[in-house]
């Protein structure tokens, strides 16, 4: 199926998330608000961010003063893991909406499975979409056994789950279980942090494709129905990233992606929370 960069999945919710966009880790608050503003001018429809990065006024501001509408821009903030708890989840959801100066949130993730409240902060995310404030609710970094345990108590099943996502940590157990489940599949770090960029078999396919080390990662990702947030501040990178509808990456060259899998993490392992 051919895509461009506005290619729409929709959740099991029926909300439609642009399935490329960008994230903001580690993105400055200075630079933060021109990052938002050039991957809107290349077509960017999508930004992920969190109230970790210390940057949601910023990606709010950037909406704001856009001139798009904000019904056609994707804003996905997560919870993060001190906010735990029905009612610290509910304070920390109002002080991220207040931040972003905006009247909804698109998607509100718990950002880590890394506490024994997070059945009390599914609960309140329930709470949330209820109310019309959030489209779509979810999850980040939950692993098998912990979506296992969130069916037990869960009303909602969530929409999405964001992990680290890329041919170095090819979760497919993980990808098929989501999907067998209509929990969409978002990957997080799919350019491995620029960590693989001399790895033979990711040259031999830039070399093939003409295309950049990230458009190859990127392209992988897509092509495997994921939802893919590639992070920059760098104008040209934000441009160049976005590069990806005029190639498609053959099956045997998937195989041969698929096949760099080796457990490589580039951030914390959620497999060690129970």
């Amino acid at each position: 199926m051919k895509r461009d960069i506005f290619y729409k999945i929709k959740l099991n919710n029926g909300v439609e998330i642009p399935q490329f966009g960008l994230g903001v880790y580690l993105t400055k608050p200075s630079e933060c608000v021109n990052a938002c503003l050039w991957a809107f001018e290349a077509g960017y429809r999508h930004i992920d961010t969190a109230s970790m990065y210390s940057n949601e006024k910023e990606v709010g501001k950037a909406v704001r003063t856009s001139g798009l509408h904000r019904e056609e821009i994707f804003i996905t903030t997560k919870l993060w893991n001190e906010d735990h708890g029905f009612d610290r989840t509910l304070k920390a959801f109002d002080k991220s909406l207040k931040k972003f100066g905006l009247h909804y949130i698109d998607m509100y993730l718990i950002h880590w499975p890394g506490t024994n409240k997070r059945k009390e902060a599914w609960q309140a995310l329930e709470k949330i979409y209820q109310s019309g404030r959030c489209k779509a609710i979810g999850v980040s970094n939950y692993m098998m056994h912990h979506l296992e345990e969130l069916f037990t108590y869960a009303n909602i099943i969530p929409a999405v789950n964001q992990c680290e996502f890329h041919p170095f940590l090819f979760t497919k157990d993980l990808l098929d279980f989501c999907n067998k489940h209509k929990i969409a599949f978002e990957g997080y770090s799919p350019l491995v942090r620029m960590r693989k960029q001399n790895h033979p078999v990711i040259n031999q396919i830039m070399e093939k494709y003409s295309k950049t080390y990230s458009q190859v990662l990127i392209k992988w990702s897509l092509q495997h129905n994921v939802i893919t947030i590639p992070k920059s501040s760098n104008r040209e990178r934000i441009i160049s990233n976005a590069d990806l509808f005029d190639f498609e990456i053959s099956d045997e060259d998937m195989k041969l992606l698929n096949n760099l899998d080796e457990d490589f993490h580039t951030s914390w392992n959620p497999m060690r929370v129970k």
